[in-house]
């Protein structure tokens, strides 16, 4: 019987060839490419500048795609069926590449598998079939995951990871340098983030320069908070896909309007609103002096703060409450206990998890999150679409990439129902 229902798979198991569009500067997509060849994968890569060349390492299977992003879908349509691609594996579902291809995909019936930066931080990485964020399929509704949380076994224990800025930033220069080098070759390459990479460079420079008196600025300002009661806003980048594409701001300048005048308006007069900045942030925009000027239009001066570096962790773990447009450190304040608000949208953005009445009443009664919904959320998410690891240490990137081939192992696409079979072979297929 075995033998019968070897022979009836064998043909209509469909053979798994995967597409990798851009992945997070870095190595992390070829480290990816080698394991799933390595498990009998057939494996290609569309490379759209030279970064993603470089990165590549002239592995087999690598694509040069120089056309225009109007001759994408097209041109991605072609290489899908030339082929025979079954799974598009891709990092951020915003980018305009990475629209168009959704797009194709959906139309197609292929498998986009999407990774992002966790939804629960640190050492965690999302990887979610179909969308992340916003664009995720996950319900939120608490009763899913009640329901749904009872039926996964206890999560396995989590190790946190090493993870080296030093890296991520040396591995964004050599992207940039290998973009110049090979401009000429891809002429109408554009990078999906709004500055060019000498901009962002020569900010960067005059962020390293100031980072001693930045960090001496941090250490008095959360030294005269100690003991007192804030509520901590936690910047977001400004060229972020989450501000851009899950939310009605045009930007972080719009947000932090919106906070300080609630919190001026509404905020009980003992309690001080403390924003943090991004520690990624390139320093283009002076939000310090932004947020101070805005402080004193409303009359809040002495009550916002601003702090430019600082262990997240211990400030979230601290305040009274987190006022987020959708940033994963609403899930590491939640782990703890503290009260958040959304002002955009997020997959943690549910009832008994999250505020739901309004930035205006939050200030003065935020509640506290339902611990029982968050841990079936936190259960259900880490079994759904979380891995363990990172993206910038060696040992995080090899938790990463077996997490993947684990995932992809698991949802196998196949061209036949269980059903049919049974209908075919006359007794149940699996016995």
């Amino acid at each position: 019987m075995h033998d019968v229902l070897a022979r009836e798979l064998a043909p209509r198991v469909k053979p798994r060839n995967v597409l990798l569009l851009q992945g997070l500067v870095g190595p992390f997509f070829w480290q990816v490419g080698k394991a799933l060849r390595a498990e009998g994968y057939g494996v290609f890569k569309v490379n759209f500048n030279g970064g993603d060349a470089l990165f590549w390492k002239f592995s087999p299977g690598g694509i040069f795609y120089t056309g225009t992003i109007a001759d994408w879908p097209a041109a991605l349509g072609a290489i899908i069926a030339r082929h025979g691609i079954t799974d598009v594996l891709l990092f951020g579902d915003c980018r305009p590449v990475h629209r168009a291809a959704i797009a194709v995909c959906r139309e197609l019936r292929i498998a986009v598998h999407v990774f992002d930066e966790g939804y629960i931080r640190p050492d965690w990485v999302t990887f979610e079939l179909g969308g992340v964020n916003g664009h995720s399929q996950l319900p939120r509704d608490p009763r899913y995951y009640l329901a749904n949380a009872r039926l996964l076994p206890p999560t396995p224990p989590h190790h946190p990871v090493p993870s080296s800025f030093r890296r991520r930033a040396l591995e964004a220069v050599l992207y940039d340098l290998a973009n110049l080098a090979t401009r000429w070759h891809f002429p109408h390459w554009h990078n999906h983030r709004p500055w060019s990479a000498w901009t962002e460079a020569m900010s960067w420079l005059r962020r390293l320069a100031g980072r001693r008196a930045a960090t001496a600025r941090t250490e008095a300002c959360l030294q005269q908070l100690a003991g007192t009661p804030y509520f901590l806003f936690p910047l977001q980048l400004d060229s972020d896909a989450q501000i851009r594409f899950h939310s009605s701001f045009t930007g972080m300048a719009d947000a932090i309007r919106l906070a300080i005048a609630s919190f001026a308006a509404h905020a009980p007069a003992d309690v001080t609103l403390l924003l943090k900045e991004h520690p990624l942030d390139n320093g283009l925009r002076d939000w310090r002096a932004l947020a101070a000027q805005l402080a004193a239009e409303h009359g809040v001066a002495d009550r916002v703060r601003y702090v430019e570096s600082g262990d997240i962790a211990i400030i979230v773990r601290a305040a009274r409450g987190l006022v987020t447009i959708n940033s994963t450190t609403g899930t590491l304040a939640l782990a703890g206990g503290v009260p958040v608000i959304t002002l955009g949208h997020a997959v943690y953005d549910i009832p008994g998890i999250t505020f739901q009445d309004g930035l205006d009443r939050f200030w003065a009664a935020p509640g506290a999150p339902d611990v029982e919904i968050f841990e079936a959320f936190r259960r259900v998410l880490v079994a759904r679409c979380l891995i363990p690891g990172g993206f910038f240490s060696d040992a995080g990137m090899d938790l990463v990439v077996r997490g993947v081939v684990a995932r992809m192992r698991a949802h196998c696409p196949v061209a036949f129902s269980a059903s049919s079979l049974e209908e075919r072979l006359g007794v149940p297929a699996w016995s």
